[in-house]
């Protein structure tokens, strides 16, 4: 952690490295279905001439940007640009219904920028030590987290439990559909070719989603959005003090991401998700989450962005990738001849602590552009005509679930969904369960099968499931979620005098 490191991340190059990787991303993860993944693939061919602390700094700020760009259509559009942005639908689209969405948008930026700086840091202080905790972490553990993701379900069904928990079963229903996770058998395909692929998340995301919001945007009269007279700006200071009056509900929303993006896989979605109930669980009565609470966008917001320095700590340093968007990193690596593993802090220490200071300039630049792009972004959704404004992102959806597979097929099952998911909104479904399981449903599975197979063998199966400390702990952590919100409204109820 020398200085010069430091230095040599505020190189002219490094920096306009930095900007633009954050610009592009931002860009790119505000198109639905284009997501940080993609993002990082379409870009990564202009690094391999680069110097690997170049490289890093450029597919780090894509990456960040990306994470913050997916809130601009969850927000605008009620579509998250990126999986990541599942929970900003929650209370960003209501607020900009409202006519705050320019607030919205700054507290997104300023959220993101927050978490970022918190996963940043932990990536430069404690990645060798963090990165202990994610090899404690084996398929049981990995089961029992998604168990707890499920748990979450509770704080998304809008007041219907039953209902949540029939869409959460539901998505895992569909994530079984194609190749099993661990014995490759194909299920659920009913002759069809095209489902061996399954379902894939991002195009179901879209779906989900997407369809729905066009579909009532054809369907009604007046704009999606509430019109100012005058759309000047987002409105910075406003939101500014909306966050540092949230500043507990910001700290551990990053702190979430930033432990959540140290386990392999877990990802900005669950980290969202998971933070989005903690702040839900812990909100004041007069908080209405769900109808445009500020804290619900800044809550997943700054867990999003953490995941990004979180996610780093098991790639560089145990050389496994955190999140999807990790491995292309890792591969990018690779291909410069860096190897990764517990060694590289001190065999490449130069690269490492020049790509982190870098991603920490990344992020702070991130304030003004974020804030910059997302001034006309939002001028421009609120005053389109719906005329225009329809077949562009119809057109988007589309490019977007195509290109994640290069599948026409896949455009037709996101269509299908699409419509499935506006027709049971009309029942009170809701579509943020189904994703939900749709999402964890292969990592309960490929925990519970290999947690299974290693238990028999041991003839240890009750101690393998609920022996291990970890397990413990989630399963506590995770009952925990469940009783405290039902004694909490048991507590609140009047109580006759005996």
């Amino acid at each position: 952690m020398e200085f010069s490191h430091f230095l040599s991340a505020m190189t002219p190059f490094n920096i306009a490295l930095a900007l633009f990787g954050v610009v592009a991303g931002t860009v790119i993860g505000s198109i639905p279905g284009l997501t940080a993944t993609m993002a990082l693939a379409v870009l990564v061919p202009i690094t391999f001439s680069m110097d690997p602390a170049s490289a890093l700094i450029l597919l780090g700020a894509i990456y960040t940007g990306a994470i913050y760009g997916g809130a601009y259509a969850a927000i605008l559009l009620n579509t998250p640009g990126t999986p990541s942005a599942i929970a900003t639908t929650f209370d960003g689209y209501p607020m900009a219904k409202r006519g705050d969405g320019d607030l919205a948008v700054a507290l997104a930026c300023f959220s993101s920028v927050f978490g970022g700086m918190v996963g940043a840091i932990a990536l430069l202080l404690l990645a060798p030590p963090l990165s202990k905790v994610a090899l404690a972490f084996g398929p049981v553990e990995y089961f029992w987290l998604s168990i707890f993701g499920l748990s979450l379900i509770a704080s998304l069904s809008n007041g219907n439990l039953m209902k949540g928990l029939a869409g959460g079963a539901f998505g895992m229903i569909l994530s079984t559909v194609g190749v099993a996770e661990i014995s490759a058998d194909i299920r659920l395909t009913f002759g069809s070719q095209v489902m061996i692929g399954g379902f894939g998340v991002v195009g179901a995301l879209i779906g989900l989603y997407c369809i729905p919001v066009l579909i009532d945007l054809v369907a009604t009269p007046e704009r999606h959005l509430k019109v100012e007279e005058n759309v000047k700006s987002v409105r910075i200071s406003e939101a500014f003090k909306i966050a540092m009056r949230s500043k507990f509900n910001l700290i551990r929303s990053s702190v979430v991401g930033t432990l959540v993006g140290i386990l392999p896989g877990a990802g900005g979605s669950v980290a969202g998700l998971v933070a989005y109930s903690e702040a839900k669980r812990t909100g004041k009565d007069h908080q209405k989450f769900g109808e445009g609470e500020p804290d619900g966008i800044i809550a997943t917001e700054s867990a999003n962005s953490a995941t990004v320095g979180g996610g780093f700590i098991p790639t560089l340093v145990l050389g496994i990738p955190g999140t999807p968007p990790d491995a292309i990193v890792l591969g990018a690596l690779l291909v410069q001849g860096v190897r990764t593993g517990p060694a590289m802090f001190s065999q490449s220490g130069s690269i490492v602590y020049t790509f982190i200071y870098g991603l920490i300039i990344a992020t702070i630049l991130m304030l003004p552009a974020g804030l910059l792009i997302g001034r006309y972004a939002y001028k421009s959704i609120v005053t389109i005509p719906k005329a225009v404004l329809v077949p562009t992102v119809g057109f988007m959806t589309i490019i977007g679930t195509f290109a994640i597979r290069n599948s026409v097929s896949d455009v037709i099952i996101m269509l299908c969904l699409g419509v499935f998911g506006w027709l049971i909104a009309r029942f009170g479904f809701a579509a943020s369960p189904i994703v939900l399981g749709l999402i964890l449903g292969p990592i309960a599975e490929q925990g519970f099968v290999q947690g299974w197979t290693i238990g028999a063998a041991t003839n240890n199966l009750i101690g393998m499931f609920f022996g291990r400390p970890i397990s413990q702990a989630i399963i506590a952590f995770t009952l925990m979620t469940l009783i405290l919100p039902i004694y909490l409204a048991y507590k609140k109820q009047p109580h006759k005098e005996v």
